[in-house]
C-alpha cells in the first residue's frame, strides 16, 4: 500500500528563548492511501498542530514531513501553496466559508484558483452539492444555511479539486449528533466510493467509532495506534 503521508521524528515548537512550547515531540507516522483515520486526545495534545504540519500550514521545527512523496517542510512557500491547492482538502470545525459567496461559489473556489473553466467547474460543483444533499440550495449564502448545511458545503469544497488527502479538524464539533452522523456517513461514502483519504482530529466518540484506525495523542506524542497493521507507538 502506498503511503500518502509519512512523518519521521517530527517536532514542532512555538515561541522562542526561554518561553518555548513543544507541541509535537518526535512524531513518526505513516498513513496509507485510502485510510479513514481519526486522531483523538485532550486539548493541547498536538492534534491541530499535527494536521497543520501535514497540510503545510506550519513547518516542522525538525524532522521530515512527506505528502505524496514530497518533503512538505522543505518546500518553498509557493510550492506548498500549490500542493495544498491541488492535492489536499481541508475541512474546519468553523466551516471557514466566505460570507459574501453562495454555496456554489464557495464550493468552486479552489477550482477557480486552479484555473478550471467556468462551465466545467460549475458542472462538477453542482453535481457535488447534489451528492452532499444540497440540491436546490446552490445560490444560498452561508448565513441562509444551517450549521450542517454549511459543513456540507465545506466538504464539497474540500473534495471538489479531487484531492488525494482530506484533513478534517473537528468536522462534527459545531453540529448536533444527528447531523454529525449524517456528515460521517457522507465522508465514509466518499472514502469508500472515491478512495479519498480522510484524516480527522476529533473529540467526538462517534467519529472515533467510525474510524478504521484510531490514533491517540498525548503531550505531542502518539501513545496508541489502534487498527493499524504497523506499530507507530512512541515511547
Amino acid at each position: 500500500m502506498e503511503h500518502i503521508v509519512r512523518l519521521q521524528d517530527v517536532t514542532k515548537d512555538y515561541g522562542q528563548g526561554e518561553v518555548v512550547t513543544r507541541a509535537l515531540r518526535g512524531v513518526d507516522l505513516e498513513v496509507d492511501t485510502g485510510e479513514f483515520t481519526a486522531m483523538a486526545g485532550p486539548s493541547g495534545s498536538g492534534k491541530s498542530t499535527l494536521l497543520n504540519v501535514i497540510g503545510g500550514l506550519d513547518r516542522p521545527t525538525s524532522g521530515r514531513v512527506e505528502v505524496d512523496g514530497r518533503d512538505v517542510g522543505a518546500m518553498p512557500d509557493r510550492a506548498r501553496v500549490r500542493l495544498r491547492r491541488n492535492r489536499i482538502g481541508f475541512i474546519f470545525q468553523s466551516y471557514n466559508l466566505i460570507p459574501v459567496m453562495t454555496a456554489l461559489e464557495n464550493a468552486e473556489y479552489v477550482l477557480m484558483l486552479q484555473g478550471v473553466n467556468t462551465a466545467e467547474r460549475r458542472d462538477r460543483v453542482r453535481a457535488l452539492l447534489a451528492e452532499v444533499g444540497l440540491d436546490g440550495l446552490e445560490n444560498r449564502f452561508p448565513r441562509e444555511l444551517s450549521g450542517g448545511q454549511q459543513q456540507r458545503v465545506a466538504i464539497a469544497r474540500a473534495i471538489a479539486s479531487q484531492p488525494t488527502l482530506v484533513l478534517a479538524d473537528e468536522p462534527t464539533a459545531n453540529v448536533d449528533s444527528k447531523t454529525g452522523q449524517a456528515l460521517l456517513d457522507l465522508m465514509a461514502e466518499l472514502n469508500e466510493n472515491q478512495g479519498v483519504t480522510f484524516f480527522f482530529s476529533t473529540h467526538d466518540r462517534a467519529v472515533m467509532d467510525r474510524a478504521r484506525r484510531l490514533l491517540t495523542l498525548s503531550d505531542g506524542r502518539i501513545v496508541s495506534d489502534e487498527g493499524s497493521t504497523r506499530s507507530t507507538v512512541q515511547d
